[in-house]
């Protein structure tokens, strides 16, 4: 059974980190201490120093697979010391995944996701957690989630989890920009950012360096299986309802522009779109309908992409902003709660009503 679905794994790894010894010396021997069962540990080896979110998160993967949940951390920059261990991440000058090296900072350095495995399609340059993810992360995924009945679920949460959480951390670290131009605001509490300021200020005298990257292990971790988690336990199994309700969609509509999900709050955006394109629909969906925590019903616009705020359509302009009685009496619909002053989302009490305002928003889009 999956750990995850046991509700446990989470407290289990954190307390593992916890009783990690992060060492910073000169000795590979010293870390190499008997296990209860007599079994020499495994070192795992990156950089002493300012530590980073890449770093953190590629320690903390290692360390959900067997062969590594009891291994040493020692961090170094003596390539002596990088020498002696079992495992290298972010430091060293290397890239050698038969040897278990895994940096990315050397010059010749340039791999994605794609350039290792052509069949992805992601081009952003891999840092040491991409690349452990690259080599380990089905692996690691299995450790947390078990072993999957559907065998699509594991490369669907894999590459859901690399576009999601992983390529982020890869981007920053390696300092490539998520879009050309200036930005319009700042984003300061991403991931990178909150590790980052774990590290002791320039000013601040500390000598609890492991300790501290102890706890971005453990805040990394965290994260990263909450975010597990969440793709399989919540996002995959949306996906069959998503699917049930575009096979149906012309019972619903005649235009199959309109669907209709038989549980509210399931995440349906990404599962859509990937639908939409594997069954070939030609007719882009317009109106996802849906009922909300109080049982009443939503009308949602389809967004043109995933992260976008422009709608494939949105409602009627002339609803925008409007309420209840006031916006009942100039839809011509009965029980209509609200219609977002954006016209990407109305609220009626009913089915009925939710269906007949993106019939008729429907209806107003084909004239304009």
């Amino acid at each position: 059974m999956s750990i995850l679905c046991r509700g446990v794994l989470r407290s289990s790894l954190l307390g593992v980190i916890k009783t990690i010894p992060c060492k910073n010396t000169t000795a590979v021997s010293a870390s190499r201490m008997s296990s209860a069962a007599g079994k020499e540990r495994k070192v795992i080896g990156t950089h002493s120093g300012t530590f980073h979110c890449d770093e953190a998160l590629a320690c903390f993967m290692l360390k959900t697979l067997p062969e590594y949940s009891n291994a040493e951390i020692l961090r170094s920059r003596d390539p002596a010391v990088l020498g002696g261990c079992d495992i290298v991440v972010d430091v060293g000058g290397d890239y050698d995944p038969s040897n278990h090296r895994y940096d990315h900072h050397q010059r010749s350095f340039a791999e994605t996701m794609n350039s290792i495995k052509p069949s992805k399609p992601w081009t952003t340059k891999l840092s040491s957690a991409g690349l452990v993810y690259l080599h380990f992360g089905e692996r690691v995924l299995s450790q947390l989630v078990g072993a999957p009945s559907d065998e699509s679920m594991l490369e669907a949460l894999y590459n859901k989890v690399y576009e999601n959480f992983m390529e982020e951390i890869d981007a920053i670290d390696n300092g490539v920009n998520q879009f050309d131009g200036e930005p319009k605001y700042v984003i300061s509490s991403n991931l990178s950012s909150r590790v980052k300021h774990l590290n002791p200020s320039w000013n601040e005298e500390a000598d609890d360096i492991d300790a501290r990257f102890e706890k971005a292990m453990s805040l990394v971790g965290a994260e990263f299986v909450d975010r597990v988690k969440y793709y399989s336990n919540s996002w995959w199994p949306a996906r069959e309802l998503v699917e049930e309700a575009i096979n149906k969609r012309l019972e619903v509509h005649s235009s199959g522009e309109i669907v209709l999900l038989g549980a509210g709050g399931c995440p349906w955006k990404e599962h859509l779109y990937a639908l939409e394109t594997e069954m070939g629909i030609e007719t882009p969906i317009k109106y996802v309908l849906y009922t909300d925590q109080a049982g009443k019903w939503r009308v949602q616009c389809v967004s043109v992409a995933s992260h976008s705020f422009e709608n494939r359509l949105s409602l009627p302009e002339k609803w925008r902003g409007l309420r209840d009685d006031e916006l009942s009496e100039l839809s011509g619909i009965p029980g209509c709660i609200f219609v977002h002053a954006s016209g990407f989302i109305g609220g009626n009490q009913t089915k009925e009503g939710a269906l007949l305002m993106a019939t008729k928003a429907l209806s107003y889009g084909k004239q304009t």
